[in-house]
């Protein structure tokens, strides 16, 4: 029964994360979400349902159109396999409960965000603007260990700190990222956005230096630095707690 959950909560994520695709991709293009219907970007041939079946699709076409053979990216598959992951891991650590529809509101707002930045390097206000009263709704209504005031100093903590970082390096990170580390600093709370913002420091360093070594990008390229901070805030949501007790347990 459990395992048949776990699928039933992948193929959800994966339904769900080919819409989070379309929204990632069209929102920074101004494009509407629902019109035209899905197509392929370069020969424009609108694609039939057998070419929307999340990852399989991609998979059978070996990741190109059936029409124009043009490739297809990617991110499609890996945006859809993410979701359905993060779907059942959000049940696997918090099981029913009022924190897993908090876990979930946040994956979607990370996957989308994440697939827009990698894609077009913007992450696009809107999508923040949409998924913010959700998410404050979900924490302030919905019972939590994390109290309102250390939810509204997250956000300031993670805003004001990334701010800074904008002031002090001249515009070496986009204001993006500081309006989506102000909204995760909200979701995990005052002590957990110190969490989120090593996690994605130091996930953003190995990364880095592993294209880096690999000759995938050059020295002082600029990377998109959002899917970093996605991923530590998940890190953060999940795990920021046990860090930090781990962390004080050291000097006692």
């Amino acid at each position: 029964m459990t395992i048949l959950l776990y699928i039933y909560l992948f193929a959800l994520g994966a339904v769900l994360g080919s819409f989070y695709n379309v929204v990632a991709l069209r929102v920074p293009a101004g494009e509407s979400i629902v019109s035209p219907p899905s197509r392929c970007p370069r020969c424009g041939t609108r694609l039939a349902g057998r070419d929307l079946v999340p990852i399989a699709s991609w998979l059978l076409s070996r990741g190109r159109c059936r029409q124009c053979k043009a490739p297809v990216s990617p991110l499609y598959p890996l945006g859809e396999a993410a979701t359905g992951l993060l779907f059942v891991w959000v049940y696997v650590t918090f099981g029913w409960s009022p924190a897993a529809l908090i876990g979930l509101l946040l994956v979607s707002l990370c996957v989308i965000v994440t697939v827009s930045d990698l894609a077009t390097m913007l992450i696009p206000n809107k999508v923040l603007l949409f998924f913010a009263p959700l998410l404050a709704a979900a924490c302030l209504l919905l019972p939590n260990e994390i109290s309102w005031w250390s939810h509204l100093l997250g956000a300031a903590a993670g805003g004001g700190v990334l701010l800074l970082i904008v002031i002090v390096s001249k515009g070496g990170m986009g204001l993006g990222d500081v309006k989506l580390f102000a909204v995760l600093g909200f979701v995990v709370g005052l002590s957990n956005t110190a969490v989120a913002l090593v996690a994605a420091c130091l996930s953003g360093t190995l990364v880095g230096v592993a294209l880096i070594a690999a000759g995938v990008v050059k020295r002082k390229q600029p990377l998109p630095f959002g899917p970093f901070l996605a991923l530590g805030a998940c890190f953060a949501y999940g795990y920021g707690a046990d860090v930090i007790d781990y962390y004080l347990s050291l000097f006692t």
